[in-house]
C-alpha cells in the first residue's frame, strides 16, 4: 500500500498510520500556508481563553525519532505569547532525578492555571527509549504502566486539558531524514547516538510503542496517533485536532472542524490489543 487514503477509515490501523503518506499528492504550500494562518489565529484565541479563564493545557508530543514533532511544536508555537505558553524538552536526568519518584521532575514543569506546556518527549520516555536502550529495568519498566494511569487521571482530575500526540513515520522517511540531518551542518546536532541506534531497532520500538499506545490509551486520556509522513498535514491536522476538542470562546468551527481521518485517528480506533504483554 502506498496511501492511507486507498484503505476505507473505519479499517485503518497503525500500521496504515505509520507506513504511507495520507493522500497520492502532498498538500500545496500555499493551500498549507493559508490553512496554518487560520489554525494559528484560533490557537491565540485558545491562549486568550486559557488566560482569561485560568484553564491549563498540556500537550505532549511523542514519537519515534525524526518523526516531525518539533516541527509541529514550532507551528503550536510560533505565534502565541511566550508569556503564558512554554516547551518542556528536558535532557537526560541527574543523579538527584534518578533517586527521585520518576514522575517527579516532569510535574514540576506542568502549567499553573492561564498557562499552555508543551512536552517535546515526556514521561512516556520510559515507556520507549528507556526501556528500549537498556536506560532502565524491566522492573522500572512496569511500574510506570501501573502508575501511568493513576497520574494521568489525576492530571486531568486537576481540571488539566491533556492531549497525547503519537507521530507516526516510516522506516524509509526516518532513514531519509537522518541522512538530511547528518548532510545539514545546521541540523546535524539533532543527530546522538540514540538516533542512529533508531533504525536497526526499529522492531523493538514498534513493540514499545505498541506496548505504550495499549496500556496507556484510555478513555480520559486517549492517545492519538498522527501520520507525520508528510510533515505539513502532520503540522496543520495535530493543531486542528486539539482545537476540535477544546471548547473555546469565539471558535471558528470551519477551521476548528474535525481534523483529516487520513491523518488523525483515536489510537483506540487503528491498535489491535492481541498479542501485547500485560503489566501486572
Amino acid at each position: 500500500m502506498t496511501h492511507a487514503s486507498e484503505v476505507p477509515v473505519g479499517e485503518l490501523s497503525i500500521e496504515h498510520m505509520e507506513d504511507a503518506t495520507p493522500y497520492p499528492d502532498k498538500i500545496k504550500n500555499s493551500r498549507y500556508l493559508d490553512e496554518l494562518r487560520l489554525l494559528q489565529i484560533e490557537l491565540l484565541k485558545v491562549q486568550q481563553w486559557v488566560k482569561d479563564s485560568g484553564q491549563r493545557v498540556v500537550i505532549l508530543f511523542e514519537g519515534r525519532d525524526a518523526a516531525g514533532k518539533g516541527g509541529s511544536i514550532r507551528r503550536f508555537t510560533e505565534n502565541l505569547n511566550p508569556r503564558g505558553a512554554r516547551v518542556v524538552a528536558l535532557s537526560k536526568p541527574n543523579d538527584t532525578e534518578r533517586g527521585q519518584w520518576y514522575f517527579q521532575r516532569y510535574v514540576q514543569h506542568l502549567p499553573t492555571a492561564g498557562e499552555i506546556v508543551l512536552f517535546d518527549r515526556s514521561w512516556y520516555n520510559r515507556g520507549g527509549v528507556e526501556i528500549v536502550m537498556g536506560f532502565c529495568t524491566p522492573q522500572e519498566y512496569g511500574e510506570f504502566f501501573r502508575q501511568v494511569p493513576g497520574f494521568e487521571r489525576s492530571v486531568v482530575e486537576s481540571g488539566t486539558h491533556l492531549f497525547k500526540l503519537w507521530f507516526a513515520v516510516s522506516r524509509k522517511n526516518q532513514k531519509k531524514r537522518f541522512d538530511d540531518r547528518r548532510n545539514d551542518p545546521l541540523r546535524q546536532w539533532k543527530m546522538s547516538p540514540i538516533d542512529e541506534a533508531a533504525l536497526s531497532k526499529w522492531d523493538d520500538y514498534t513493540r514499545a510503542r505498541d506496548a505504550m499506545l495499549v496500556h496507556s490509551d484510555n478513555p480520559t486520556t486517549p492517545w492519538t496517533v498522527v501520520n507525520s509522513n508528510e510533515k505539513k498535514r502532520a503540522r496543520i491536522e495535530s493543531i486542528r485536532h486539539v482545537l476540535h476538542t477544546l471548547d473555546y470562546e469565539h471558535k471558528d468551527h470551519e477551521v476548528a472542524r474535525a481534523p483529516d481521518p487520513f491523518v488523525v485517528q483515536a489510537a483506540a480506533d487503528v491498535m489491535s490489543p492481541s498479542g501485547l504483554p500485560t503489566f501486572e
